[in-house]
């Protein structure tokens, strides 16, 4: 597993022992990026400069790709310990420490936040976390109106209703969906 394109290309990531863990694949986080920055919705302007949160974040691999494709600053949500020093030891090898902040939390109960952007949700797939985790940050202060979310489940199960809903896209075991915070 390794960062995809930007400052970082190329640069590979650690992934926590065993299969607590489902990092997005390279394929699929390419893809998802394309897909952001070609959408008549996104842009380059998603990322430079941007706030972004990573929920359910495990290796930090979509946060980390954004720093790495301009963002200026990026918040984690983890509560594995194996995840969490996983993420920790990718921040600290992208020399990225000083635009990261790593929270040791349940995305279901995180503490108040600053808001962010764009932010990533790639719980365990099959147990509808996204829904909740979403209103959860919603009330933390983490999302605004306005906010790209994005988030990833698994292929068989259905998107949520999460605000205006603008792409979804089918990649292996995931589905990809893309809305407007409301």
């Amino acid at each position: 597993m390794r960062i995809v394109a930007g400052q970082w290309r190329g640069r590979n990531l650690t992934a926590p022992p065993g299969a607590t863990t489902r990092p997005t694949a390279d394929r699929v986080r390419q893809a998802l990026f394309d897909m952001l920055l070609h959408a008549p919705w996104g842009g380059r302007e998603v990322f430079e400069g941007a706030a972004v949160l990573d929920v359910f974040a495990g290796t930090g691999a979509l946060g980390l790709e954004a720093l790495s494709r301009g963002a200026a600053r990026a918040s984690f949500i983890e509560r594995d310990r194996a995840a969490l020093a996983a993420l920790r030891a990718n921040i600290t090898a992208c020399r990225a420490d000083a635009q990261c902040s790593v929270l040791a939390a349940d995305a279901l109960r995180p503490p108040s936040g600053a808001a962010c952007g764009v932010v990533f949700l790639d719980p365990p797939y099959g147990e509808d976390l996204l829904p909740r985790a979403v209103a959860a940050l919603s009330a933390a202060g983490w999302i605004v109106p306005g906010a790209l979310i994005v988030g990833e489940i698994g292929r068989d199960e259905t998107l949520p209703e999460l605000g205006g809903l603008l792409a979804e896209r089918a990649h292996g075991a995931a589905r990809i969906g893309v809305w407007r915070a409301v």
